[in-house]
């Protein structure tokens, strides 16, 4: 039976909105649709009601560009939630916010230092910023075939070589749930005075249960960003920008943003916002306990099937482990795991990942419910009609440890210079002028600037061929590529 969630408390902007619907105010102004008078009919049955307070930026419901009243206060709330000094919400999404910590903490020419694995929407900062990476690999886990997590030693060893770093930006928890010491990162790159961003997306419900790894800003980061619409219950592209005001400038903080932010940002998406941040506060330690509730009954159900594996805290003992990431290792049993991926969604369950070896599953607090019942029914038919098959399916299959790449122009010399396209194939020794992903996770195999070795087209041709969907370069067959002219 689903949990009712309803809020016990203050919801400005959302109240602000039910208030302006009720006075059925006649909109001779934007949006075009006029209140959805004039939307198209299966659009209009589609959204229902909401179409009504589909309304374009107006003073009298604030503006996140300016806010003084119910913006102002609702992000004020949602601040004091996260205990950060002052929160932005990022309609743009979590790149928005990944943008703005970067632009927020650096100036043009700074040095930055970054994981190798972190989301392609780095770059995208890196660019606007006019900033240097100086990268750092994550470890490996070899029996799961994944990156896990950066340490506080090898952060430690690149501040020594690189004294110059102005920032160090981690990503915790990543996409499997493993998240990084993030509280030890914090306190060596304060004593140095270095500045730490954590991108948060996948941890926006940290800090409201001690079943899980502690959040960003319960270990000091001087700013995170969280995908809101990720994990609990605000609607899709809608996160948040944390800050805390010891290293950084407030009033940078609301500029940046500024710039970054649609000047017609959607009130939907606000109030989703503000709605699932009050849900957060009313309930959020509820919420974490019916989550972790629903991923150790999923979990109980696949540890019953032999020769596969579920990820666990105990597998990555440096770390820790938001365990609502369920992922389970399929390769063992001879298949991808995008074959199981495919497995599934022809019964009726879509997961959250897929890649060469594991698929992943995600539960939320929402999952706590008859259907999510119902799916593991059909979860469990499909496991154990593989494993009826896994002697008649390939060998185990391993694609290994992304290749290591190698530097050569700035991601800002190459967003600015001349590219050509050429067969990706002959492309070894030559530039890369664009960067290719596989999505999900979204971490790039190679960057702009980056020399294209073997190893990266033998690697990229072989997550192609497993058929995992391509992300970032124009010809995402992989035929040609851009490169520096």
């Amino acid at each position: 039976m689903s949990k009712n969630y309803n809020n016990d408390l203050h919801m400005p902007l959302v109240e602000a909105m039910l208030n302006y619907k009720n006075e059925n105010v006649y909109p001779l102004h934007t949006p075009g649709h006029k209140g959805g008078r004039g939307m198209e009919t299966s659009l209009k049955k589609l959204l229902g009601e909401s179409v009504l307070v589909d309304v374009s930026l107006m003073s009298e419901l604030d503006d996140i560009h300016e806010p003084e009243t119910y913006i102002k206060e609702a992000q004020a709330l949602a601040a004091q939630a996260y205990k950060s000094d002052a929160c932005f919400w990022a309609v743009n999404g979590t790149s928005q916010a990944i943008h703005a910590m970067l632009m927020l903490a650096s100036s043009p020419g700074d040095k930055v230092l970054i994981p190798r694995n972190a989301h392609r929407s780095v770059a995208g900062g890196l660019i606007l910023g006019g900033l240097k990476a100086v990268y750092i690999e994550p470890e490996y886990n070899e029996e799961f075939g994944i990156l896990t997590q950066v340490t506080p030693q090898i952060i430690e060893q690149a501040l020594d070589d690189h004294p110059d770093i102005k920032a160090v930006l981690i990503t915790s928890p990543n996409y499997y749930g493993i998240a990084a010491d993030t509280k030890k990162i914090a306190e060596l790159c304060h004593a140095r005075k270095k500045i730490l961003l954590v991108d948060e997306a996948h941890g926006p419900h940290l800090g409201f249960s001690k079943a899980l790894p502690p959040s960003a800003m319960e270990c000091d980061a001087d700013a995170c960003a969280q995908s809101t619409h990720k994990i609990v219950g605000a609607m899709t592209q809608c996160s948040m920008l944390q800050v805390k005001q010891e290293r950084l400038d407030i009033e940078r903080a609301r500029d940046v943003m500024s710039v970054l932010t649609t000047t017609s940002p959607n009130y939907l998406l606000m109030m989703s916002l503000d709605a699932a941040r009050a849900q957060l506060q009313a309930h959020g330690e509820e919420m974490c306990e019916h989550a972790i509730n629903a991923a150790q009954s999923l979990r109980a159900l696949l540890k019953e099937f032999t020769g596969i594996k579920v990820l666990e805290a105990a597998d990555v003992p440096q770390f820790f482990l938001d365990e609502t990431k369920v992922t389970v290792h399929v390769s063992s049993w001879g298949y991808t795991g995008i074959e199981v991926g495919d497995a599934l969604r022809e019964a009726g369950v879509a997961v959250e990942l897929v890649d060469p070896e594991n698929i992943l599953f995600l539960v939320s607090y929402a999952d706590d419910n008859s259907d999510f019942t119902n799916a593991m029914t059909r979860i469990k038919a499909v496991f154990e009609c593989l494993e009826q098959y896994k002697e008649s399916a390939r060998e185990k299959h391993t694609i290994g440890k992304p290749p290591l790449t190698q530097s050569k122009l700035s991601l800002r010399e190459v967003f600015y210079g001349e590219k050509e396209k050429i067969c990706f194939d002959q492309a070894s020794g030559r530039v890369a002028a664009e960067q290719i992903s596989f999505y999900p996770p979204g971490i790039p195999i190679i960057l702009p600037g980056e020399i294209i070795s073997d190893a990266i087209i033998s690697y990229c041709q072989k997550m192609k061929r497993l058929g995992l969907p391509v992300s970032g370069p124009a010809d995402s067959s992989l035929k040609t590529i851009r490169v520096v002219k």
